[in-house]
């Protein structure tokens, strides 16, 4: 499969994300959109030990069971982390530059992410003139979006989750706090609060980033530039994602559909163009 021709940016950047078991029913659908952003590496830090079919080079496979990855996160973090489930490693997300470290040194840019993702094309919105002047970038414009969020690689960012008075709390316990993106204040946020309008909260990253930006400490992005839910009218065509045919996204995230929609074929190979209705993925609209 041929790759999107792409102009060098000044910018690199990795996007990490762990990943424990087999691989999910849409995970072709992610490493096929991957292919399209050829200048994003993608690591994947998975005990999945299974080759993946037309993996293209950007996509990076670094094999770690959980308790590897929690191993190395007490490590780095310098005290025993609670990380017995695959769910809790949300929570490590905003931690990921700092135990990870090691494989991002090369990249100006870090990220985490899931894979119940089909990215349309990634430089088009992480532009060098959106990473020159900010340090983190967001892809909601209320919240910290786990699903995908970038850092810039320096001490700061990669250590800006310590600035939470609850962080150790949080990695210390085995119940998931939505840490990584609100404490689970989505619709407070998405309804116009601000996250300074909830101080009994536990401090999420979007309470974090948002006071250091306040503070004049770092420069911050959020913008609304995703797809979620079920809406259909979604088509992915040739490296891009649109919805409506009005409006382009950087990815449509799966989170509801993957488990609302009845098992979608997977097209082998995955076709050039294709479309989300409300409960599968087509050939026609």
């Amino acid at each position: 499969m041929t790759q999107k021709e792409e102009n060098k940016p000044t910018n690199s950047i990795a996007v990490m994300t762990c990943w424990i078991g087999s691989y999910p029913w849409y995970f072709p659908y992610f490493v096929h959109t991957c292919s399209y952003n050829s200048s994003v590496d993608f690591i994947i830090i998975t005990d999945n030990e299974e080759p993946i079919a037309n993996k293209p080079a950007n996509i990076k496979i670094i094999n770690k069971n959980l308790a590897a990855i929690k191993a190395l996160a007490s490590e780095k973090l310098g005290f025993e982390v609670s990380l017995d489930a695959p769910y809790k490693l949300c929570d490590f997300k905003p931690a990921y530059g700092l135990i990870f470290s090691e494989y991002i040194k090369e990249y100006s840019f870090w990220g985490h992410a899931d894979i119940d993702l089909v990215y349309g094309s990634i430089r088009d919105f992480m532009t060098d003139e959106v990473l020159n002047y900010h340090d983190i970038i967001s892809c909601r414009h209320d919240y910290i979006t786990g699903s995908f969020c970038l850092f810039r690689n320096n001490d700061y960012c990669n250590s800006l989750f310590t600035q939470s008075i609850d962080y150790k709390k949080v990695f210390t316990n085995d119940i998931n706090c939505c840490f990584d993106e609100c404490n689970y204040l989505f619709s407070e946020l998405e309804q116009g609060g601000t996250i300074f309008d909830f101080p009994d909260n536990l401090q999420s990253m979007t309470y974090v980033v948002k006071d250091a930006e306040r503070k004049g400490k770092l420069k911050a992005h959020f913008d609304f530039i995703i797809v979620e839910g079920t809406p259909g009218k979604i088509k992915w065509d040739k490296g891009h994602v649109y919805y409506k045919d009005m409006y382009e996204a950087m990815y449509y995230h799966l989170i509801k559909f993957k488990t609302e929609s009845k098992r979608p074929k997977v097209y082998d190979p995955i076709p050039d163009t294709f479309y989300f209705t409300p409960r599968t993925i087509r050939l026609t609209p």
